[in-house]
């Protein structure tokens, strides 16, 4: 069973208060879902998700993981966050397999739009990991056809509502599988007002229920298909954050980091010294 505790001590997405480091492996390069908002892009410069300076073979991924605890010794969580979805391609679970064989101390975290969640459930609890992130924008299949273009499902497009309603359904079994194995989850959230301010506190109690216990609120980030939309200010954030909080714990301290972070979120960062010269692949479809 996964020590709860031990997780909230030294994962700093999950509750981890000081000098605890995370180190995001960038091994993922396609995507299943097309976001409205979600803009992929490789390069050295931009502090958001779904950007990476290079795109890593798991192999690689664990030389990383190598340079990295030298530079970092605060290290305490490999997470896998992109660029593109962690269950579109086998290589998160592979490089999960070698971490577990060479680095068992640290925790292992995956993020994922939860698409595949359902049926790959078995082979995440499988491979140990410790928390997973899920994100998930709205669960009114009306409101998600707002969020995104279309999935990409078993070699099918899906469009609209019929999209939105696959992907709500496998989201929101996928992490009652996860949930009853006694693996961490926390849940993100992309606030937008336009689409989904007054939708949060349903999400909160639907995903609660489901058996996520941590909430994470992501201001908008106007790009893409969204770029003529409004950022959320504080207020907005504020008042989502307190209407979910009636229904889950809620994390406050996001960096919204990208898929090739390391070191201590807001003290540090070793990105460009671990990965820099590495082998860049650039996929083209969105990350969710």
């Amino acid at each position: 069973m996964i020590d709860q505790v031990r997780v909230r001590e030294i994962h700093p997405c999950f509750g981890a208060k000081q000098n605890k480091g995370r180190m995001h492996l960038p091994v993922c390069p396609g995507c299943n879902i097309e976001c409205n908002f979600c803009d992929r892009k490789i390069n050295t410069t931009e502090n958001r998700p779904g950007v990476t300076a290079s795109i890593l073979k798991p192999e690689q991924a664990i030389e990383a993981i190598e340079r990295g605890l030298k530079l970092c010794p605060d290290i305490t969580v490999a997470g896998i966050a992109g660029p593109g979805d962690t269950l579109a391609t086998d290589n998160a679970l592979l490089t999960f397999r070698l971490i577990q064989d060479r680095f068992p101390q640290l925790l292992k975290c995956m993020s994922t739009n939860g698409l595949l969640l359902n049926e790959r459930a078995e082979e995440i609890i499988d491979v140990g990991i410790d928390t997973l992130t899920v994100t998930v924008n709205a669960v009114d299949p009306e409101i998600q056809a707002k969020i995104i273009s279309g999935i990409v499902y078993h070699g099918k497009r899906y469009e609209g509502v019929e999209a939105a309603d696959i992907l709500i359904k496998n989201q929101l079994a996928g992490i009652q599988k996860i949930a009853d194995a006694g693996i961490t989850i926390k849940i993100n959230t992309v606030l937008i007002n336009e689409i989904n301010r007054f939708h949060i506190k349903e999400v909160a109690r639907q995903v609660k229920e489901a058996g996520a216990t941590l909430y994470n609120i992501i201001p908008l980030i106007p790009q893409h298909k969204l770029k003529d939309y409004v950022e959320p200010g504080c207020n907005d954030i504020d008042g989502a954050r307190r209407e979910a909080e009636k229904y889950i714990d809620v994390f406050r301290h996001c960096q919204r980091c990208r898929a090739d972070a390391v070191g201590v979120p807001g003290k540090s960062n070793f990105s460009e010294q671990v990965y820099l010269g590495q082998l860049v692949v650039k996929e083209t479809f969105s990350h969710g």
